[in-house]
This record gives structure tokens, sequence and C-alpha cells, in this order.
């Protein structure tokens, strides 16, 4: 299947399975992540890892094959198609982290962007090359890559579709962290950094910092004022306290 969907304890692990195509994105396997996706929002994961199978590729992009010689509105239904999965990626109620081990070219790229985070082992090579192909991005690229590294660099990558190695990617915030192999171990140890605290908090945490992503300062804080007050209320916060009163580690219980 060109789309797994495993379990490394309490982590979901969801692995593009296409190596001899360099895990590229057919609009049927965009289906099937939709699908994975749906069932990752149901379960009880603390977390998501989104990765590609082989030393290669985490996902080249997509199947160029697939979108030559359709009409406009076939072309457009397309990039909606693509987005809207994406967008189940990012509104998932637990972190993501995209594992990128080699290329996250096109639309490979606009997936690891749709994730909370990204870890890169030191071999990564991430680029939108659309316009090379005289296109441009259609999967949240032109949206989500501006938000996270800055107008001025996310327009250099779009208008050059120059790739962007490792350590570049990590000095200018398009990557949380490089590491080494085995990078799906590594990757868990990183989101393990989260998972240990309660579901609750993360969610309020998360939803402030989007929402108020595109609002005033004065809109966002009220926000945050509200998830704050929120997050008094759960059971896990009378246990946080209590903990740090008691001088002993929290047992959180997610409620």
């Amino acid at each position: 299947m060109p789309v797994t969907l495993t379990r490394l304890d309490e982590l979901a692990v969801l692995t593009l399975d296409r190596p001899e195509a360099l895990n590229a994105l057919s609009f049927s396997i965009l289906g099937e992540i939709g699908q994975a996706l749906d069932e990752v929002a149901e379960s009880d994961a603390r977390a998501l890892l989104v990765t590609g199978a082989g030393p290669k590729s985490f996902c080249a992009g997509a199947d160029i094959k697939e979108l030559t010689g359709r009409s406009l509105d076939a072309q457009k239904k397309g990039a909606e198609f693509g987005q809207a999965v994406f967008a189940k990626l990012a509104a998932l109620p637990m972190p993501s982290v995209a594992v990128i081990n080699g290329f996250a070219f096109g639309g490979g790229l606009e997936m690891a962007l749709a994730c909370s985070f990204r870890v890169a082992g030191r071999n990564a090579k991430l680029g939108l090359p659309e316009i090379k192909l005289g296109l441009i991005p259609g999967y949240g690229g032109t949206q989500r890559l501006p938000r996270l590294i800055g107008e001025a660099r996310a327009l250099e990558m779009i208008l050059t579709g120059r790739t962007v190695g490792a350590e570049e990617a990590e000095r200018i915030g398009l990557v949380n962290r490089l590491i080494d192999e085995p990078l799906l171990d590594n990757a868990a140890a990183f989101a393990r950094e989260f998972t240990v605290y309660g579901k609750l908090a993360l969610s309020f945490a998360r939803s402030a910092v989007q929402r108020a992503g595109d609002l005033p300062i004065h809109e966002g804080l009220k926000i945050e004022a509200d998830l704050s007050t929120l997050a008094y209320q759960t059971a896990d916060a009378a246990e946080g306290m209590a903990a740090f009163a008691e001088k002993r580690k929290a047992r959180f219980q997610d409620r």
C-alpha cells in the first residue's frame, strides 16, 4: 500500500510507501492520506509522525504525469483537493511532526509545512520548484511558507525554485531541528518532549497560536486569555500546580 498508518507506542506514524517514485503524490494517494488522517484524528495517539519510505525521499512532490492535459476546472479542483487534505493535517487535534528524509519538493514540502513541526536528516533537500515548470505551488505553499520563514525568504524560494539544504533550512526556521539516524527514533524522541504533557493544555496552546496568526495582537490576546482561563479549569492544571508545590513529577490524565 502506498500509504501506511502504524503505531510507535503512543505515536501514530503515517508513511508514504512508494520509494520507486520517490514517494510522489498522486491524487489517489492524497485521498489515502486524507483517510489516514481521519483515522488519526479519532485515535488516542498523542502525536503524528509523517515520513517517507526509503533513504532518498520524504516526498518528491506531485505526480507530474497526472497534471498534464487537464481542463482549468479539473486543475482548480485538484489544487483545492490537495489543500483540503493538508488542511486536515494542520487541523489534527494532536501535534504532527514531518520527518524529512531526503527530498521534500513541491507537494512534499507543502505536506511538511502543514505539520506542526519539521525535523530533518542531514541529507534533506527542500524546495518549491514549480516555477521551473511554469507553475506555482498549489497545495498551500504560497500561504504557509511565508508565515513560517517570512515573506522575503519565501518569495526567494518560490520565485527561484531553488533547493535549500538541511543546515540552511534549520537556520531560516524551515525545520525545527536536524536529527541523525535512525531518523524515526530520533523524531519520536523529539515528539516526546511535548507528548508528556496534558493533551488539553497542548491543544489550547496550539489553538491560541494558530487562531491568532492573522489577527491584530489585541484580538490574539483575547483568544489567549480565554484559552488560558479554560486551561485553569482542567484537572490537569490542578495536578500540575499541586505537583509543582509538592516538588514531584506531575501525572497528567488529559482531563
